[in-house]
This record gives C-alpha cells, sequence and structure tokens, in this order.
C-alpha cells in the first residue's frame, strides 16, 4: 500500500525525469518486469507513487544503481537539473563481469586468446 507522502510521484515518471531511462515507456517496462526495489521491497506497477526518501535499487545497462530519492521534480530537463533529483549510492564493485578480453582497447580476443580458446573447446572443456 503506497504512503501519503506531500510530493509523491509515479516511479516510471520520476525515472525518466532522473534520466535514467531514455523514454518513459523503458521505465515503464523495467519496473513492471519486476526488476525495481523501493525501500528493498519489490514492486510491479509503474503507478506505484515514491517521494523524496525512498530508496531505490535497479538495473540500468551492466550496473545495478541505488539511488535515494531527494526531489520528485516536475519536468524532464537538462542532466545537471535531473541529477539533483538524487543521491546516488551505488556501491563501485557492483557492476556485472567483463566480457572476455574487455580490458583490452576494442574488447577482441588477441590470436593468442583465440588459440587458447580453440584449444579449450578441442578438448572439452568449455
Amino acid at each position: 500500500m503506497p504512503r501519503v507522502m506531500s510530493e509523491t510521484l509515479r516511479i516510471d515518471k520520476w525515472l525518466w525525469h532522473a534520466r535514467f531511462f531514455k523514454t518513459r515507456t523503458l521505465a515503464a517496462k523495467q519496473v513492471t518486469s519486476g526488476h525495481v526495489r523501493v525501500n528493498a521491497g519489490k514492486i510491479d506497477k509503474a503507478a506505484y507513487k515514491i517521494g523524496a526518501g525512498d530508496v531505490l535499487t535497479f538495473a540500468q545497462g551492466d550496473r545495478i544503481r541505488v539511488v535515494e530519492i531527494l526531489a520528485c521534480g516536475t519536468r524532464r530537463g537538462p542532466a545537471p537539473e535531473a541529477q539533483t533529483l538524487y543521491l546516488d549510492k551505488t556501491p563501485a564493485h557492483v557492476s556485472k563481469p567483463k566480457a572476455f578480453g574487455a580490458d583490452r582497447v576494442g574488447g577482441r580476443p588477441t590470436k593468442k586468446d583465440r588459440r587458447s580458446l580453440d584449444l579449450s573447446r578441442d578438448r572439452g572443456l568449455e
């Protein structure tokens, strides 16, 4: 049951205002698919009302974001304005593992890496 606050906003609209998602539709899909948590509780309705003080946890690209809402906002303004709506509490170490060879420029495996991959496949290790 949503709390009654002085200033609340739909979660999909806030995620769009704060520029976490390019469109409101993408934000709504993320919420309805159950990938967003508000104050550690799973939600699945894009119309869920949030306000200042709530903590959101959600996936964005290859990162897990943890943000505390500071304000609801009235529009989807420029990025510096959007960054005033939240406090980023995302731990620095939280991200998906890198792909093979992603630490190099271009992210492509070297010839030596490809040979070792081929050998491991031939041996049935992969």
